[in-house]
């Protein structure tokens, strides 16, 4: 079963720079990360868990959500099994614990920013932007 482990959160100010990771585990199936769509969420406390961005099977598009458009970066490694989120010009209002999620959806071009498709999550990690 897929397995996928967050890291790389922190305290930043704003303005700051982080790189989220999540490694996968558990592709011993066969089922390979290139076949998942992989997103990433936030939820910061008293809100809803919000999709940030995603990246579909075979990394044929990208989606984010309004808020990070041209601050944030999701990519993959597939040879390390990593997923990463590139987090930049990072706000306080960006705040929230993160986490990465899987789809297994080999044939789809697209990815979903809603939580419901995704199968596979991780534990989460905390980013906290504050002077």
């Amino acid at each position: 079963q897929l397995q996928l482990v967050e890291s790389g959160g922190g305290l930043v100010q704003p303005g700051g720079s982080l790189r989220l990771s999540c490694a996968a585990s558990g592709l011993a199936s066969g089922f390979a990360l290139d076949y998942y769509a992989i997103g990433w969420f936030r939820q910061a406390p008293g809100k809803e868990r919000e999709g940030v961005s995603c990246i579909s099977a075979r990394g044929s598009s990208t989606n984010y959500v309004d808020s990070v458009k041209g601050r944030f970066t999701i990519s993959t490694d597939n040879t390390k099994t990593v997923i990463y989120l590139h987090l930049n010009s990072l706000k306080p209002e960006d705040t929230a614990v993160y986490y990465c999620a899987a789809d297994w959806r080999p044939f789809a071009n697209s990815c979903t920013l809603t939580t419901g498709p995704y199968k596979f999550w991780g534990q989460g990690t905390q980013v906290t932007v504050s002077s």
